[in-house]
């Protein structure tokens, strides 16, 4: 359960920021979906934690899954630049949590 709590912090957290993207452009009723979002967000990472999920772990997957998803959106919602420079930095990134959900694993 506590990977369908980060799964749904991860897509919430998604959804808020690039709900902020579109307020700031100047739908302002955006904002609340973004308040909205982020809140979501918070209350299932916190759930998340509260399932026995390591606050490393579920961090860094929560921020780095967020940080790529977010640049593809980008790309893909408001035709945003997706450089191979930032392909790679994504690649990095799902390494990265790879890394850390191997070094959690073998912890236990």
């Amino acid at each position: 359960m506590q990977w369908l709590f980060l799964i749904a912090a991860i897509a919430f957290e998604v959804i808020a920021t690039v709900s902020l993207r579109v307020a700031a452009k100047g739908r302002s009723a955006f904002y609340a979906v973004t308040a909205l979002g982020y809140l979501i967000a918070f209350s299932f990472l916190t759930l998340a934690l509260n399932e026995g999920m390591g606050l490393g772990v579920a961090y860094g997957i929560w921020a780095a899954s967020g940080v790529a998803l977010t640049a593809i959106l980008a790309r893909v919602i408001f035709h945003e630049p997706l450089t191979r420079t930032m392909a790679l930095g994504i690649l990095l990134i799902a390494v990265g949590v790879l890394t850390v959900e191997i070094g959690a694993n073998l912890a236990n």
